[in-house]
């Protein structure tokens, strides 16, 4: 189609601020002010990609407002079900009004109108003046609005090209014969996301079968009684609701506004504005691109001819582009990079002679397993320059790979000079399965983003896009989709390799320098460089020791299981009085709901199923038997499956051994979290539970399980955190807390301390630093919600300092946006100041616990380090396999127990100096149970 005279862009706001705003819900877009930049960001794309690509001649961006239209005056209904609007949506669109305005762009809005009224209205008079009309917007119902000049255009989304629709395009897309007939369709079939009822039993392709038989719903209705069976029952009951569904769905074209052929012109933007906004907004990138200016961070620069380029001329870069950069996300085709094979004894020497120069150099390892014990290397990238990586591949035989790597040992052994990585741990495991250690500085992307943006995704793909507006080739590209299909990375063909791998390199080593200035604006420097980094190399070896699982001892616990299993379901079976699914939550719900009517209102779940998550049958456990037995027999099944029966496939056939792995860049409060297995979720609460730690045991004859585990070390912070002298006594004296607090809170000498009172002032003390509320506090213990709130008002009299330390830390948060532990790790909280007082709430809560929580898995990260440094400078034969929590454990060498009882404990309770002393607890055992 030639471009015509003039064209008209009317752009639907609100639908693609919403698109843009769940496309990086996964992944959020927080700038250093912790403002969510997703929907200006997306919104501005759109935008700018229809200013350069389509060029308009005019071009406007309708809004909604928040003043009651038509629709919702006939119908109380309308949009009842949605969804109150997210809260970065509430905050980002005034913002985007700021930036459409900046553009030079009218902003059209009409109270008591919705902004497809207003793009009908202004799309119909524009058409009569000559203009081709572009209806920019992802929903459908424009389609009514389609004719020989008004286009339908729906932008690009989630691999999806742009849909450009003319009237042949919608009649196809609906299945019907005439235009008109798209307002039908709505009206027939209603629209859940406005919550237009339609006709009950009437689907897309019923309603287009009858729009072809009667051609309108009025028709349809006339001629009910011909329909047979229910359908025509269902039409002519609910003629009404159809007739006004229909009345709801149609776009107003008569709205009070004027088409301003010159206002609508697009000029350019106001250039001072615009660059004003991005730069508050932090978009760089965008603000270069559009406006052709930098603030000091670009993208992947396009390097000149290196030395590199001369001394590898042997073996020429596999690919050498320069491409305009038109578009906000580059990749590998649209920039220039020098990506080099280093395949020869002669290159690899040469290679080797450059790394040794550098003061720091990136690394990757391409292997063929995501077990790094397991691993077996297929290649290594290096990266020292921007743009410009080397590949050097290694053979399948494992012997000749070793003598590969030992022409690099000097690299990687070498002290002085710096390593940089994404997830480094894996790498260095990697390495150590061929006897090379990697010494010096370490450099993890990973973990650096960790610490600057702890609430969002790390991996490098994702830190590519939004850092440096880059997309990586994806790893499915290569070896395709997980599954049993998925191939390995040993099998693609080397010149593949190499673009994926040198790639790699490449844009973490941009990566590390985009990154290392927030360390330092952060004031984390310090918490990277002594806690992090140290701390990867203790969990690399951690997990590479292993801990050896007993077998025989789980094959007896799966066969008990299964028996607890079936007792348990005969007994909830004759309860019910009849045999069904009790792992299906469907089948559950009608038993206790409708047929034995356990509550007189039961919930349900979003789909309309009755709920029977564990909170709910815990709740009926108190009162009825069979709520208990489930919730047994869900344990049961769970322990069988998640662990009981799992943990003997987890154990490698490299060494028998099981290696879980250790992740630093999960939980935004600083602990570590473990998968495969994961070890911080083995059941500590019940019997059953408890029983599979008996299945951990010591790997040989020669050594015994040691566990060493703080006690009580978040009370213990907060004491030192309010300063509360009772607190802090308490403690210090080494007496009881909860019956110290039970004492205070109900007024009774420290020996009446009773067992149900020490266990209401547990719940207290642990209660309180989580944000629980008199309600919380009622259900957990059994009490009124007043007499909850007297014990909470009772415990602040007591110890105000904590009462003083939780306002205190809101307070802070308010004021910054972010709460810190001991050692200054960042909680960021941007919803402090959220309207929405639930949302609110929880980041209160998070402001209060974060400090405490994090303080104390600092504190356990950094006697890891010290005892891992201790233990390696006594050569000792013992070895730290396991952290759970609060919990160190340890394959202890017999003939070191003794040391080990000693000195372990010493270097826990000293970590880190507070007011109040830490408290150690060690055990020793055949087991991990015994231990613990």
């Amino acid at each position: 189609m030639s471009k015509p005279e003039k064209t008209l862009f009317l752009l639907d706001a609100m639908a693609l601020i919403y698109r843009a705003h769940f496309a990086f819900s996964k992944n959020p877009r927080i700038n250093s002010k912790g403002l969510n930049t997703g929907a200006p960001f997306g919104f501005t794309n759109s935008l700018y990609e229809i200013i350069e690509k389509r060029k308009p001649t005019h071009i406007g961006v309708a809004f909604d407002t928040s003043a009651p239209t038509f629709r919702h005056k006939e119908y109380s209904e309308y949009k009842a079900q949605r969804e109150e609007t997210p809260e970065d949506i509430k905050i980002g669109t005034p913002i985007v009004k700021d930036i459409v305005r900046a553009f030079n762009i009218p902003v059209l809005e009409l109270d008591g109108y919705e902004a497809d009224d207003v793009i009908g209205t202004l799309a119909k008079k524009a058409a009569r003046a000559g203009f081709e009309v572009f209806m920019m917007t992802p929903d459908k119902d424009y389609g009514q609005l389609v004719e020989e000049h008004i286009y339908l255009y729906k932008p690009a989304f989630m691999g999806n090209g742009v849909d450009i629709m003319g009237v042949q395009q919608v009649l196809d897309k609906w299945d019907i014969e005439r235009i008109d007939q798209v307002v039908d369709m709505l009206g027939l079939q209603g629209d859940s996301v406005d919550n237009i009822p339609g006709i009950p039993g009437v689907g897309p392709k019923t309603a287009s079968k009858l729009l072809k038989e009667y051609g309108s719903m009025e028709a349809i209705i006339d001629n009910a009684a011909d329909i047979k069976g229910k359908l025509g029952e269902k039409i002519a009951t609910f003629s009404e609701q159809g007739l006004l569904s229909k009345k709801l769905a149609r776009i107003n074209i008569e709205v009070p506004i004027a088409f301003d052929e010159k206002a609508l012109e697009y000029t350019g933007p106001n250039v001072d504005k615009l660059k004003s906004i991005f730069e508050e907004l932090e978009f760089r990138t965008t603000l270069k691109r559009i406006l052709g200016e930098s603030t000091g961070t670009t993208a992947r620069p396009k390097p000149v001819a290196s030395e590199q380029m001369a001394l590898f001329g042997e073996a020429p870069p596999l690919m050498e582009k320069e491409v305009p950069v038109v578009e906000e996300k580059l990749n590998i085709s649209t920039t220039r990079h020098h990506y080099h094979l280093i395949d020869t004894p002669s290159l690899r020497k040469r290679l080797v002679n450059y790394l040794l120069s550098q003061p720091e150099f990136c690394f990757d390892t391409e292997t063929d397993n995501l077990e790094p014990i397991e691993a077996n290397l297929v290649g290594l990238a290096f990266a020292y320059k921007t743009g410009e990586a080397y590949y050097v591949p290694t053979p399948e035989d494992k012997e000749e790979t070793r003598a590969i790597l030992e022409e690099f040992r000097p690299v990687f052994e070498n002290p002085e000079i710096g390593k940089i990585a994404q997830n480094a741990k894996y790498d260095i495991q990697v390495l150590k399965n061929y006897g090379i250690q990697v010494k010096g500085k370490v450099f993890d992307t990973m973990i650096a983003h960790y610490l600057i943006d702890p609430d969002t995704r790390h991996n490098m793909d994702v830190l590519a896009e939004n850092l440096l507006n880059y997309t990586p080739i994806s790893i499915t590209e290569l070896i395709g989709k997980k599954g049993v299909k998925q191939g390995n990375m040993k099998d693609v063909a080397v010149h593949k390799v190499v673009e994926y791998a040198a790639e790699d390199a490449d844009i973490t080593l941009q990566l590390k320098h985009k990154l290392a200035p927030g360390l330092s604006e952060g004031q984390l420097q310090k918490l990277f460089d002594e806690v992090e980094m140290p701390l990867m190399h203790v969990l690399a070896e951690v997990e590479y020791n292993g801990v050896k699982i007993d077998t025989e001892a789980l094959a007896a616990m799966s066969k008990e299981l299964e028996e607890a299993s079936a007792i348990a379901q005969k007994e909830i079976f004759e309860m019910a009085g009849e045999e069904f699914n009790v792992a299906s939550p469907k089948q559950l719900g009608v038993v206790l709901f409708e047929k034995l009517q356990l509550v007189e209102k039961p919930k349900k779940t979003k789909t309309g199923q009755y709920a029977t998550g564990e909170d709910i049958l815990s709740k009926l456990a108190v009162e009825h038997d069979i709520a208990r037995r489930i919730l047994e027999f869900r344990e049961y099944q769970k322990l069988k499956s998640t662990y009981v029966d799992a943990l003997p496939n987890m154990i490698s056939p490299v060494d028998g051994l099981v290696h879980t792995d250790y992740r630093q860049a999960v939980a935004a409060t600083g602990r570590l979290s473990s998968n495969n297995p994961n070890l911080q979720n083995i059941p500590i609460r019940t019997e059953k539970g408890r029983e599979i730690r008996k299945a951990f045991i010591p790997r040989s004859q020669d050594h015994v399980l040691m566990a060493a585990d703080y006690s009580q070390i978040e009370l213990r912070i907060v004491a030192a955190f309010a300063k509360d002298k009772s607190m802090i006594e308490a403690f210090r004296s080494g007496k009881d807390i909860h019956a110290t607090t039970a004492s205070k809170v109900f007024g009774v000498p420290l020996e009446e301390v009773d067992r149900d009172m020490r266990r209401k002032a547990k719940e207290v003390n642990f209660g309180l630093i989580y944000g629980i509320s008199a309600f919380g506090l009622a259900q957990n213990i059994g009490i009124s919600r007043t007499e909850a709130q007297e014990i909470i008002t009772a415990y602040f009299n007591e110890f105000p300092g904590v009462k003083e330390y939780m306002d205190a830390q809101v307070n802070k948060a308010r004021e910054y946006t972010y709460v810190e532990t001991i050692l200054g790790r960042r909680r960021y909280l941007r919803d402090i100041h959220s309207k929405n007082m639930t949302v609110r709430g929880h980041a209160e809560r998070n402001a209060i616990n974060a400090p405490i929580q994090g303080s104390a898995a600092d504190m356990i990260k950094i006697a890891m380090i010290n005892i891992h440094s201790w233990m390696k400078e006594e050569k000792l034969k013992s070895k730290m396999i396991m952290q759970v929590h609060d919990e160190l454990v340890f394959d202890v060498h017999k003939s070191e127990l003794d040391l080990m009882k000693e000195r372990i404990p010493e270097l826990m309770k000293n970590a880190m100096t507070l007011e109040v002393p830490m408290d150690v607890e060690v055990g020793v055992g055949e087991n991990w149970l015994i231990a613990h």
